[in-house]
């Protein structure tokens, strides 16, 4: 889409560029993460969420049908600012799921997410530039050929749009206080109990900034989403660039199929793996453990570049299903700490603070990612770490940092709920 806008000068600049829009996104849900979360606490979950939604449909198709570059950025700055989804959707699992069964709940978002990551550029690989690869069924003169990025958007939209409906039907979690809900009665007394938000508002609110437990999770969470955001942006362009760079050489619909490949399996393990690790070891332990297996995964990327046919195709399927699995391990463990260290009349705010700080670490995370990715691709004859070596290298020692403040006194559980 950067290359067909021709604002780059030159190929090694596509990706420089492609960061930016990425970043944008993330921008604009930092500065406004924060006030979508207390509108959350205030009035409620389920309107942030019906209206976050709508937003998606009307933004991503905007997006779609976008004719230069600074729509593009504008557009997705947009969606970012006004799409107050993701805090108070981990709000809402925190209450509505029994305290058993959090690690399910909060694995329940981190998949979903994690699969939007997945299947949405393989949605692009298979659907972007229809006229050119079903031209039987597409025209060129057609709106699709025009807006040759807006099949996939339009796509999006129309499931955002089935998602924004269905969530009339949601019921509201705010007015039912954590205390006050014997666990067996929980989904019943949702709309049943009586509300009891306004004698939570009158009682004395803890400095969420104060709250070390809170924000040392926090501050972990951006570690290691501005690892995931740079890894996504990276993998995605190592795949497709030449073998003489140290790539792949992978069309998009063959990245589309590994990405594919990861969503289902990343389905299958948070739904009935990582629920069972979390109440053996506990969620701290878990993402210590997954981080630790991610350093000598991602060393082997480079060496994978050197496999051909069915063993590629083994090896990158298995790596990137590997590699996915543990780092959702870890945003899911890091989402259980973060609600059980606030209570319910906090959560929506606390969740606001994580997705603006994590929103600032992955606006940065593209755009580092694209940054290097481009420098790495212009030192192949280095002796130390040459080409796409550096690449990994950096983003090891990232994840290496995010283990280490997993251990005490930084990272602290809070052990009531």
């Amino acid at each position: 889409m950067i290359r067909d806008f021709h604002i780059a000068k030159r190929e090694e600049d596509i990706s420089y560029y492609a960061g930016y829009v990425g970043s944008s996104y993330m921008l604009g849900r930092a500065l406004t993460s924060v006030f979508w979360g207390l509108v959350a606490d205030r009035y409620g979950r389920k309107p942030v969420i019906i209206f976050g939604t709508f937003v998606v449909v009307i933004f991503n198709t905007l997006f779609g049908l976008s004719v230069n570059f600074w729509m593009a950025i504008i557009t997705r700055f947009l969606l970012g600012s006004l799409n107050g989804l993701i805090g108070p959707i981990k709000a809402y699992a925190a209450e509505i799921f029994r305290e058993e069964y959090q690690a399910l709940g909060m694995s329940t978002i981190s998949t979903a997410w994690g699969i939007g990551l997945i299947i949405g550029p393989a949605l692009g690989g298979f659907l972007a530039q229809p006229a050119e690869k079903y031209p039987s069924i597409f025209a060129k003169d057609s709106i699709f050929g025009r807006f040759p990025y807006f099949l996939p958007c339009l796509i999006i939209s129309l499931f955002s749009l089935v998602v924004a409906i269905a969530s009339f039907w949601l019921p509201e979690t705010l007015h039912i206080h954590e205390s006050s809900v014997p666990p067996q009665d929980s989904y019943e007394a949702l709309e049943a109990a009586p509300d009891t938000k306004e004698g939570n508002e009158s009682a004395p609110k803890e400095n969420l900034f104060k709250n070390w437990p809170l924000m040392s999770s926090i501050i972990l969470y951006c570690v290691f989403s501005l690892h995931d955001m740079a890894y996504n942006e990276i993998f995605s362009l190592w795949a497709v660039s030449p073998r003489k760079f140290g790539g792949l050489s992978y069309s998009t619909a063959d990245v589309g199929e590994v990405l594919s490949i990861s969503g289902f399996g990343l389905l299958v393990f948070q739904l009935t793996l990582y629920p069972l690790v979390e109440r053996y070891v506990g969620p701290i332990i878990a993402a210590r453990v997954a981080g630790v297996l991610s350093i000598p995964l991602l060393t082997s990327y480079p060496y994978i570049a050197m496999l051909s046919g069915i063993a590629l195709s083994l090896a990158i399927n298995f790596a990137s299903v590997m590699k996915n699995a543990l780092s959702i391990s870890i945003i899911t463990g890091l989402f259980i700490l973060q609600n059980k260290a606030v209570n319910q009349r906090q959560r929506g705010a606390a969740n606001g603070i994580a997705m603006t700080a994590m929103s600032i670490f992955k606006a940065l995370g593209p755009a580092g990612g694209g940054a290097l990715f481009s420098w790495a691709q212009k030192r192949l004859d280095a002796s130390i770490l040459p080409g796409d070596q550096v690449v990994f290298f950096v983003l090891n020692v990232i994840e290496a940092i995010g283990v280490l403040m997993t251990f005490k006194p930084f990272l602290v559980e809070t052990q009531n709920t």
